[in-house]
């Protein structure tokens, strides 16, 4: 699974699928190959909603905006930190 984090405070926001990463690529803009981070605000939920996100992700990225204006997310891969610890 993959695990969504508050880039500034480290809060865990929750779990997504692989498909909802890959959404998360294909949508939003990245800095290069190896960037991990987005900025996320209302206008960015609302064009994923004509988007066709899954209600899961929206609902994720709702409840952690909250009040906010705007916030960076970032994730990690758990399933690549399990490869990394079967190899020491």
């Amino acid at each position: 699974m993959i695990t969504l984090f508050d880039k500034q405070t480290n809060r865990r926001i929750g779990e997504i699928s692989e498909g909802e990463l890959q959404f998360l690529i294909d949508e939003l803009e990245e800095e290069d190959s190896r960037d991990q981070d987005y900025y996320i605000d209302a206008a960015t939920i609302d064009y994923f909603v004509t988007r066709k996100a899954t209600p899961h992700l929206l609902t994720l990225l709702r409840e952690a905006l909250g009040l906010e204006d705007g916030f960076e997310i970032r994730w990690e891969d758990d399933a690549a930190d399990d490869t990394l610890d079967e190899s020491v």
